[in-house]
């Protein structure tokens, strides 16, 4: 019997490693809230030296402290008062061991330094979006009273509220780059309901560089869009539809959602050490599954029979995973049936990125995860190199040993990957990226694989 919606929108992961496919509903994060316990400690913090240590919040318990080198730690307060602090994303105490004073003292003491929370001059505003839309947003000033650069921060495919957890905020402008930040359509006091619709989130952000630029006023320099992950296909997007500067784009991709599925069954497979014949026979399997997301379910589900029916014996089968069809084959059909309503969030599954990229005159940079299992960047990367030889404005940095969200990583004898920080330089480039289009010099060990023909 043919059906007509859409399974599931199964989502690049922004966090800096992947999760268990449906480990939640999309979306289901926008009542996130940070720890109330220790939310008043968040802020970035100027040391000694004059570096800055950014204190994060959490949605769950604690804080996360980061440096511009791309370290980072989880902060827990233990039975004594004291705050532990935790390697990267591990659970093990290690590394340095920051220690906050009262809420009202706003001190932190990092290595042998003291430091003071800065305060940042914060313009508060609400804007219409796509539809008329209200959302809520902030720009975030640099000190002084010059001209500074403006980076729109663009979601990934979160549902949680940007302006509690975007970092970018606090740490760009102490390196003289303003931020505007706004609250994704359904969270965080914006209206509307969360969606995965493309198109839509790229009118929002739109309208957000507008806005951005009529907040800022006479000090607006270069304004440009930075988007991670699935904001990698809205940023571009929203830059054919308002005038930027410049565009960033973190571990995003150049090609379509169901490529992206596609892919990472190949790698799924590639990593239990099966070869180039029972890829043949998964790609089989993932334009089955492909067409049944792309039609919404129209197409029925006698493909899905078919291809499990075939393959169902072969030992590689289990191995299968990806965005989606690991689920599709596994899932009964009156179960996919079922929780149809509660995955359906809109996703553009149809978009294909090209025709965008490929009259797009704003500066690019796009800055990849050599090893990235959320998001795949083979066909990525040699789009982009084909682009920038074709004398498109792109930009390619890619980061060796690295997983999704440029994260360094520590992998388990059974070869479960743990993230242990930011890739050294991947901040830096972000911000020389905003202040001036050109990346000058080294950023940690990132290599530059395209930059435009002159």
């Amino acid at each position: 019997m043919s059906q007509s919606w859409l399974i599931a929108a199964l989502t690049l992961v922004v966090s800096a490693v992947a999760v268990p496919a449906l480990a939640q509903a999309p979306g289901a994060d926008v009542d996130a809230r940070p720890d109330p316990a220790v939310a008043c400690h968040v802020g970035v913090y100027r040391l000694d030296d004059g570096s800055w240590v950014d204190v994060a919040p959490l949605a769950d318990e604690g804080l996360r402290w980061r440096r511009l080198d791309g370290s980072t730690g989880r902060m827990m307060l233990d039975a004594r008062g004291q705050w532990v602090s935790t390697l990267g994303f591990t659970a093990r105490v290690e590394g340095p061991q920051p220690q906050l004073g009262s809420c009202e003292g706003g001190r932190i003491a990092f290595e042998g330094q003291t430091g003071r929370r800065l305060v940042l001059e914060v313009r508060e505003t609400t804007f219409v979006g796509q539809g008329g839309t209200r959302l809520k947003g902030r720009l975030i000033l640099p000190p002084g009273d010059g001209p500074f650069p403006i980076m729109v921060e663009v979601h990934g495919s979160e549902g949680a509220n940007a302006l509690d957890f975007n970092a970018f905020q606090r740490f760009a402008p102490t390196e003289g780059v303003g931020v505007f930040v706004y609250a994704k359509r359904g969270s965080g006091g914006s209206e509307g309901r969360y969606t995965q619709d493309f198109h839509v989130l790229a009118e929002d952000a739109a309208a957000a560089v507008v806005e951005a630029r009529r907040l800022a006023g006479d000090r607006a320099g270069r304004v440009g869009l930075h988007g991670a992950s699935q904001g990698g296909w809205i940023a571009p997007l929203a830059a054919s539809l308002t005038p930027v500067d410049f565009v960033t784009v973190g571990f995003g991709l150049a090609y379509g959602a169901l490529a992206e599925d596609s892919d990472q069954v190949m790698l799924d497979l590639k990593a239990k050490g099966w070869g180039a014949d029972v890829l043949g026979q998964a790609r089989e399997i993932t334009d089955v599954t492909g067409a049944f997301i792309a039609s919404r379910g129209a197409v029925g589900f006698d493909g899905l029979e078919a291809v499990r029916t075939k393959y169902r014996a072969q030992p590689w089968f289990g191995d299968i995973r990806g965005e989606f069809t690991g689920l599709l084959l596994n899932t009964p059909n009156e179960q996919i049936v079922a929780m149809a309503p509660v995955l359906d969030v809109g996703t553009s599954w149809d978009y294909d990125p090209l025709p965008v990229l490929s009259r797009l005159d704003a500066s690019m940079l796009w800055i990849q995860a050599e090893d990235d299992t959320g998001a795949p960047p083979e066909a990525t990367r040699q789009r982009l190199i084909d682009l920038a030889a074709q004398g498109r404005p792109v930009t390619l940095l890619e980061y060796p040993d690295t997983d999704h969200g440029i994260v360094r990583f520590e992998t388990a004898a059974d070869g479960k990957r743990t993230a242990i920080g930011y890739a050294p330089g991947y901040y830096q480039a972000v911000l020389d990226w905003a202040r001036t289009g050109r990346l000058d010099g080294a950023y940690g060990d990132g290599r530059l694989l395209a930059t435009p023909r002159r």
